[in-house]
């Protein structure tokens, strides 16, 4: 068979073909993204009369500093903003105590236990909303940004992820520490907790991402336009003078995004080395 610098034929073409197909794939996926930013500098006599215009004309700047004076973006960016960081700070340090308690504390009964909190994750969201928003009624909470904090304390695909990393974690550095009189909190917080930075790393992306861009709770919960979260308030952009306002809502768009690409720009390859990294160590 033939060969060109040490590598057959059939190999070079087949690595051509597969980056092709790649780079097709990745075409067609970056196509809405760069649709949705030139629509973002249209007006809307364009977007009625000439949907199909690649480029605007004119382009229209203004529909940027139109977005956070037609509604109070500027608030909801910033509401998203810190609920997130909250839902991440909480999740990390629940969901990591819960995690190390299934790893390594053994009890009765708690492989099954952790089967069942995993099995919640087949529930979707959706059968359980009337018995908890009736909860958080009871709580005060309804139309408050608790009852987007609060619930996310539990999260079983968190627990599962950590629980990977820790299982990971060799046992002698725990009981090499045991031996030297250190508790299990110690152990916790100086031995485990340092060991598994990047699946925590990760898992504050995914957990960012996932309340950055949560949309059916905060509609369920929240009624005051001060409270709105981003995603939330840009689906108003479409409800005011009874139109689609395309150029607005694209603007809008277009700068909610930022945050994720930012979180993932940096935590890309954090987050598939460390779910690959999750399905080793296990014993």
């Amino acid at each position: 068979m033939a060969a060109i610098s040490g590598i057959p034929l059939s190999r070079r073409l087949g690595r051509v073909a597969l980056h092709a197909v790649l780079i097709a794939g990745g075409a067609v996926m970056l196509f809405p993204f760069v649709w949705m930013l030139l629509t973002s500098f249209k007006g809307t006599p364009q977007m009625l009369n000439a949907p199909l215009d690649w480029l605007p004309h004119p382009w229209r700047p203004q529909n940027y500093p139109d977005v956070f004076s037609a509604l109070p973006f500027g608030q909801a960016y910033w509401n998203s903003f810190y609920i997130a960081i909250l839902n991440v700070v909480l999740t990390l340090f629940t969901s990591a105590m819960a995690a190390y308690a299934f790893a390594r504390i053994r009890f009765r009964g708690s492989g099954a236990l952790f089967v069942l909190f995993l099995a919640t994750q087949m529930v979707p969201a959706q059968t359980t909303i009337v018995p908890l928003y009736l909860m958080l009624a009871q709580f005060g909470w309804i139309d408050s940004h608790l009852s987007l904090i609060v619930p996310g304390f539990v999260n079983p695909f968190a627990v599962f992820l950590l629980r990977q990393f820790i299982r990971a974690v060799p046992i002698e550095l725990e009981e090499a520490a045991r031996i030297d009189g250190a508790g299990r909190w110690t152990i916790f917080w100086r031995i485990v907790l340092p060991n598994i930075r990047p699946g925590m790393g990760a898992l504050g992306i995914i957990v960012f991402l996932a309340s950055w861009n949560s949309f059916f709770f905060p509609l369920i919960f929240l009624n005051s336009p001060e409270l709105a979260t981003v995603p939330l308030l840009i689906s108003q952009f479409a409800r005011q003078h009874g139109a689609v306002d395309y150029g607005l809502t694209l603007a809008a768009s277009a700068i909610s995004v930022v945050p994720m690409l930012i979180a993932f720009l940096i935590g890309q390859r954090r987050i598939l080395n460390s779910m690959a990294m999750s399905g080793l160590g296990g014993r």
